[in-house]
């Protein structure tokens, strides 16, 4: 059967999923339907014509490569297709958005016929995805006298690509749906189960509201009601897009709500509205201005206030909350983007200036941010060959200096890191572009990273980045036909762009599924990097580290760049002292816990960098505190640390990615072999005191300042998700922290969790001391529920075998993974036994592994939404509780939660954490 044959078939069977055909990206097939066009008799010609036209995927693809050679060919008249005048042509080319279609217009535009070079400088005119070989070809035109090259070159300086756009609308009409109340995570609008299909876009759509048809269709009768206006989707009493940038569920939205970018490309939408009642969360807001959306923090519920400005509260101790407008399913609304208000009947509801900054109300013209940030690169281009000065035609980045205030951490860092400004010194709310040091790609995520850099016609990582990595974790615990259809050709892709691979599309090095979040802690080897990845936990304990969009990875990879604002910072600082049956796991909830009870129940994390000045704890064990701030809804966090500690930091990274050197992961241009030799350099200047490790300035100015009292925590603290409150909103929050005595030693327990990137070698060593512990106790250890447990790396598996811990551990599993014959099918049921899981993110991530429906799951993981680690059943909710590693282990052993009798008899001898507070000034 011929390729088109297949092509056919497999629209047939997406027919009956009631899904278009799926949009072309190979070269071959693309070949094939040009072929058919060209033969005038041809039995597929017209259906040909169409899938030519209107369903071939643009930028660097290899279709798109085909498809700009045709075109070429019918502009020079080598080729006719009635159907396709050259000036059609020509269309078709500006839709493409680089790479291909950027050469092919070159070609004609530097060309001898004069007639054409000048149609295909018009359209030139309108891209804005150049690359360094794009513009030394018009630089080089240039300098030879061609007056089109000059042509084009004067309106890329004067940014004619951006000023000739249509202005954003003065109203937006829109039209209200609650998707949900409380918290809204990402899950509802892409499931972590359904990540196989993120980047076809059409399927994938199908899963939104967690494939609820009835929600869906409500959706599309509310567009049919309202086809003048936009659907505003409403996380009402709650914050929307908790838990990740993902990049799938804004696509999601888009798909359904948004406006499609091309007619000439299918089911690529853009600017979405969204909204919530607390906003939305922080990393996909930042997702949201990708696409050029509108993100609107509303307001609409508000917390009673008594006569001396305290919250008022009911018999549970909840804050009373008044509803200020009524934002219910099919309310009509208009957005002013003028005036920046949101109105109700010409009534002025609320104050949204902070979502139509000049920034992103250019991102909203441009159609996104990618067109922004190369059409100022753009124009920076061809002012410096032409000898001007920039037009100033985007808005000036906002510079924010304040005399005699000093620098928090994260400001100073964006200072050093920042390119493209005045020079002066810049405090929190200032506009910054500033350069990456790390980027991560995760593997759900990474087919839609691979997807964007095509679609931005990049080719090869920008060589300012000192080092990226794409991971296979996400996909770790079963390789099913969709990861092995997947995966390897992810990593094909990612390894020739120039990122480190944890598979090697060569064979030459065994399949690594480190967490990415472990392997980018490694490799992070500088405390004042900036670091970009695709997931919300990318948080290092070195320099400063922001969860992105796919989109957003793939922009820092081809520019190495980042734009954004320099956050608020809040100080988190400790005093006391740790009972020694405490975990530091612990230390992080109660974090969470005392801030709510010091500011009133006012999150003052969110949306802002955690500065915490944790001192004593290396990298590996600080991660904890920084992975758990995506819980805590920060933006980011940083941790100051005392220099003898980063230097112990910076030795372990440097052993890790020696070990990866060793294992043959490291590429041509010697990138990991760059981060040992910038590790060692830094090690040097904190030994000789040259640059001692980052401190904030003892001036410097905070929105809050936290002090966790350690004296204070007496018992475990436990994450739980509360699902049987009768208030929806309050469900499944990461706020609800509780003791462990809440529960009284007697709830049942129905599976234990240890991994994710949450936990770390000692959390293993603890693992194995518990069970020995218990053999001594009991002479045996027996399950009365399974414990799965998943370690983060491939290093610490080798380390604890060389230890003799993993022996420990295999002696009472009775599943050990094994990687020359992978899990093919999740699994569904569990044994009251341990199970020894290949490094990765198993249960946490969702999307291969669950709990069975309606368990009880205790667990060291960061996720508590409702269905991400298990389902609910018809009769009972399923729940995940997130607790320290002892108190999982001996949950699973008793099969219920523990008293604090018997988890003080377990931990007995048991060294947890060595955390103390710094005695050290760690301000300048």
């Amino acid at each position: 059967m011929s390729i088109y044959k297949d092509y056919l078939k497999q629209i047939e069977e997406r027919k009956e999923k009631g899904l278009h055909p799926q949009p072309i990206d190979g070269a071959e097939l693309l070949s094939k339907i040009i072929e058919q066009i060209k033969d005038l008799d041809h039995e597929y010609r017209e259906d040909s014509l169409n899938f030519f036209i209107y369903n071939v995927l643009p930028g660097t693809t290899s279709a798109a490569g085909v498809k700009a050679k045709f075109l070429k060919e019918i502009i020079l008249g080598e080729s006719v297709v009635k159907e396709i005048t050259p000036a059609f042509a020509f269309e078709q080319l500006s839709h493409m958005k680089g790479g291909p279609s950027v050469a092919v217009l070159l070609d004609v535009a530097l060309g001898s016929d004069v007639a054409l070079a000048k149609q295909a400088a018009e359209v030139l005119k309108t891209q804005v995805f150049l690359y360094e070989a794009d513009t030394a070809r018009l630089e080089e035109a240039l300098n030879n006298g061609s007056a089109i090259a000059k042509d084009i070159i004067e309106s890329y300086a004067k940014a004619e690509f951006f000023t000739k756009l249509p202005e954003i609308e003065e109203e937006i009409q829109v039209v209200t749906y609650i998707a949900g109340v409380g918290d809204i995570s990402t899950d509802l609008l892409s499931p972590g189960g359904d990540a196989h299909s993120r980047s076809d876009r059409e399927l994938h759509g199908q899963c939104m509201f967690e494939h609820n048809k009835d929600m869906q269709n409500e959706l599309l009768a509310l567009k049919e009601q309202h086809p003048d206006k936009r659907v505003m989707l409403i996380a009402e009493k709650g914050t929307m897009g908790v838990g990740s940038s993902r990049m799938s569920g804004v696509n999601n939205v888009a798909l359904w709500t948004g406006v499609p970018f091309s007619k000439y490309v299918p089911f690529i939408n853009f600017a979405p509205v969204i909204a919530g009642t607390n906003g939305i969360a922080p990393i996909f807001l930042t997702t949201v201005g990708v696409t050029g959306g509108i993100g609107l923090d509303l307001k609409n519920w508000v917390k009673q206030k008594d006569a001396d400005g305290n919250t008022i509260v009911d018999a549970d101790g909840e804050p009373i909350l008044k509803q200020m407008y009524s934002v219910a399913t099919g309310t009509v609304l208009t957005i002013n983007t003028k005036e920046k208000k949101l109105y109700h009947d010409k009534v002025e509801l609320k104050d949204i200036s902070a979502a139509f900054t000049p920034q992103k109300m250019e991102f909203m013209k441009a159609g996104g941010s990618y067109a922004v940030v190369f059409g100022k690169k753009l124009q920076t281009f061809a002012s410096k060959v032409l000898g001007v000065d920039v037009v100033p035609v985007y808005a000036p980045s906002k510079e924010i200096t304040i005399e005699g205030q000093g620098l928090t951490a994260v400001e100073k860092i964006f200072n050093r890191n920042a390119v493209g400004t005045s020079g002066a010194t810049l405090h929190a709310g200032s506009y910054v572009r500033a350069e990456v040091n790390i980027v991560g790609s995760q593997d759900t995520t990474g087919l839609m990273t691979s997807q964007e850099l095509e679609m931005m016609a990049a080719t090869v990582i920008s060589p300012i980045v000192d080092g990226a990595y794409q991971s296979g974790c996400h996909t770790a615990s079963v390789w099913d036909d969709k990861s092995k259809a997947n995966i390897p050709r992810l990593m094909s892709f990612m390894n020739d762009f120039g990122l480190i691979t944890g598979r090697d599309p060569k064979g030459k090095y065994f399949p690594m599924t480190d967490v990415i979040h472990k392997v980018l802690n490694d490799i992070t080897v500088g405390d004042w990097d900036i670091i970009i990845g695709g997931d919300s936990h990318t948080r290092m304990s070195k320099g400063v580290a922001f969860g992105a969009d796919s989109g957003t990875v793939a922009l820092a990879l081809a520019t190495g760049e980042a734009s954004m604002p320099i956050p608020e910072s809040v100080k988190v600082t400790f005093k006391g002292q740790m009972k020694s049956y405490m975990d530091f796991r612990d230390v992080v909830h109660a974090t969470q816990s005392q801030m709510l009870k010091q500011f009133g129940g006012e999150n003052v994390f969110q949306g802002r960098v955690i500065e915490v000045h944790i001192g004593t704890l290396t990298a590996d064990e600080a991660f904890t505190f920084t992975d758990w701030t995506a819980e805590m809804k920060a933006k980011a966090s940083i941790c100051i640390s005392e220099d003898e500690t980063l230097i112990e930091s910076l030795e372990i990274a440097k052993g890790r990615i020696q070990i990866m050197i060793d294992k043959g992961m490291d590429n041509a241009k010697g990138v990991l072999k760059g981060l040992v030799d910038k590790a060692e350099t830094r090690i040097t200047e904190l030994k000789t005191g040259i640059k001692p490790s980052l401190r904030p300035d003892a001036n410097a100015k905070y929105h809050a300042e936290v002090v966790i009292d350690l004296d204070e925590i007496a018992e475990p603290m436990i994450a739980d998700p509360d699902v049987n409150n009768d208030d929806v909103s309050k469900r499944y929050t990461h706020d609800n922290i509780r003791p462990l005595s809440y529960y009284g030693g007697v709830k049942k327990v129905d599976l234990g969790f240890v991994g994710s990137c949450m936990v770390h070698k000692g959390d293993m060593k603890i693992l194995a001391q518990m069970l020995k512990n218990v053999e001594a106790q009991k002479g045996k250890v027996e399950f009365k529920a399974p414990l799965v447990v998943a370690p983060p790396t491939y290093n610490i598996v080798d380390e604890l075998k060389a230890e003799g811990d993993w022996d420990v551990l295999v002696k009472y599993s009775g599943f050990e993974f094994d990687d020359n014959a992978p899990k093919g099918l999740a699994r569904t049921k569990y044994e009251n036994m341990l199970y020894l899981e290949r490094p990765g993110c198993n249960l946490c991530m969702g999307n291969q592994e669950k709990a069975e429906p309606g368990d009880t799951v205790m667990a060291t993981s960061t996720r508590l939404f409702q269905g991400r680690v298990v389902k609910d059943t018809g009769e009972k909710k399923g729940e995940s509780l997130l607790s320290s590693t002892p108190v999982v282990v001996l949950s699973t052993i008793l099969g219920r939660t523990p008293t604090m009798a018997e988890y003080e008899a377990a931990v007995d001898g048991i060294v947890l954490t060595k955390f103390k507070p710094s005695t050290k000034q760690l301000v300048k």
